[in-house]
């Protein structure tokens, strides 16, 4: 045995393995409890389901094809690369690399074990977050059919084209961490899928009201932790520019999170402070600084969580009651808000915001030095890219996910949504089991009163009727 191979470095394979465990405690447990608190009390054991079945399903389709289709050999020329399996002892041991970006940055310095597993966790909290665009009503069997198709025909697409040398890496586009292949993804499919799905119940989109704020809360505090893995590991190197990341994302987070609390306090209706409004701001402020973090230095992280959130403030209160199609579309937990719109403008700001000094890729032999600028630093160009990256995204996702939806519905003759007498029990109609079971017998032929009736006198919270129902 040879414990450490030449081209290994013992910091570089620590950190990327420390980061990708800090990656994948931001699906489960974060956001299996952030959302499963966040839902009504009978769908909270459907959502935690979800999750840890997504994350399941996409690690099973990494490697079998989806990782070589994201960072290998290219397939159909600068668009897909080469779906193959990484299990043999060469693909888990090997030197990582990615094909198409060989001689156009260092060497890594970890197996390729590492850069797999890295890059799982980052496609695995991908359908995860949508899931809160399409809870309440779509059929679990329907999703264990969507997860694979969408990993491999969506997000492997995403990956190459900005993270595996494909066309818009070729073209400069940047994305630290998933700010468009994750985030705007993630928005724009789970937008798409709630179209295409429908709504929720009526009175389940009335009574809107998450069944546990302490679960919200730890599940928000793992998320926001492990966002230091999430951008702290993107340099691919324990180096100085994944120090700066870790601290732009939570600088830029905490401006966020102020941000929309200042904004419910002096703006909004009832001009209260809210911890789910806080929660909202917080994930702007992740999401926002994700395309960004180790391209941008402190004062552009600090603009970029200031204006996300104050763009997606706006955009929450006014586009579901004004705007179509967000007034036609049930968006459960606002997705496309927090993540779509978040990563669609902080992807853009990097545009603007990229400072040349922060990271400098050294030329290799006759290779010229490579360092981002945006337009603020002297190169106009980069918005323009960052643009046409984000159309792409946008276009290719919502198209292809629609026409998965169809396969299913269509081809595979499965209903993508639950009866309505399931939707009006939830947990135990779906699964036998719930949350909060009491001691009386409980029977799978009645609804769950206390979801759906208020208390007498009881106020429903206005952001429970605005639009979007739930805060994520």
């Amino acid at each position: 045995m040879i414990p450490y191979p030449s081209w290994l470095n013992a910091g570089d394979n620590s950190w990327q393995l420390t980061a990708a465990t800090l990656v994948g405690l931001m699906s489960i447990p974060a956001l299996a409890v952030l959302y499963g608190g966040l839902v009504q009390k009978k769908w909270a054991m459907n959502t935690i389901m979800m999750v840890f079945c997504t994350f399941c399903l996409t690690l099973i389709t990494w490697v079998l094809w989806a990782f070589k289709m994201g960072f290998g050999t290219p397939l159909v020329h600068t668009f897909l690369g080469d779906p193959r399996t990484i299990l043999g002892h060469a693909a888990e041991q090997g030197q990582a690399n990615i094909p198409l970006l060989n001689g156009l940055m260092p060497n890594f310095r970890f197996p390729n074990s590492s850069l797999a597993y890295f890059q799982f966790v980052f496609a695995a909290i991908t359908p995860i977050l949508f899931i809160g665009s399409v809870i309440g009503r779509i059929s679990f069997k329907v999703w264990l059919v969507l997860v694979p198709l969408w990993i491999t025909f969506v997000y492997a697409v995403n990956a190459f084209l900005l993270w595996g040398g494909g066309y818009w890496a070729g073209k400069g586009a940047l994305d630290f961490s998933g700010g468009y292949v994750i985030h705007l993804a993630a928005g724009v499919s789970g937008f798409t899928a709630a179209a295409v799905i429908g709504p929720r119940l009526r009175r389940d989109r009335e009574r809107a009201i998450p069944n546990n704020l302490l679960f919200v809360a730890v599940g928000a505090g793992i998320l926001w932790l492990g966002w230091n893995g999430f951008n702290g590991g993107d340099p691919y190197f324990a180096s100085h520019d994944a120090a700066a990341a870790v601290l732009n994302t939570n600088l830029a987070t905490a401006v966020a999170m102020m941000t929309w609390i200042i904004m419910d306090m002096t703006i909004s209706a009832e001009k209260k402070p809210t911890f789910l409004g806080g929660v909202n701001g917080m994930i702007c402020g992740l999401v926002g600084i994700t395309p960004a973090a180790g391209y941008v230095n402190g004062f552009g992280a600090i603009v970029i969580g200031l204006a996300c959130s104050s763009i997606v403030w706006v955009a929450w209160y006014y586009l579901p009651k004004y705007v179509w199609p967000f007034n036609k579309v049930d968006d459960a937990l606002g997705v496309v808000y927090t993540h779509g719109i978040a990563g669609l403008f902080g992807g853009l700001l990097v545009g603007l915001l990229a400072d040349p000094n922060m990271i400098v890729y050294l030329g290799l032999g006759k290779n010229p030095n490579v360092a981002t600028e945006g337009l603020f630093y002297g190169h106009p160009k980069q918005l323009a890219i960052q643009a046409g990256a984000a159309l792409t995204i946008i276009v290719w996702d919502s198209v292809v996910t629609f026409l998965i939806l169809m396969l299913i519905k269509h081809v595979f003759r499965m209903k993508l949504r639950l009866p309505d007498e399931v939707l009006e029990i939830g947990d135990v109609a779906v699964h036998g089991e719930e949350a909060y079971p009491s001691d009386e017998l409980v029977s799978t032929t009645a609804a769950s009163v206390a979801d759906e009736t208020p208390a007498k006198n009881e106020k429903v919270p206005e952001m429970a009727t605005s639009g979007s129902a739930d805060h994520t």
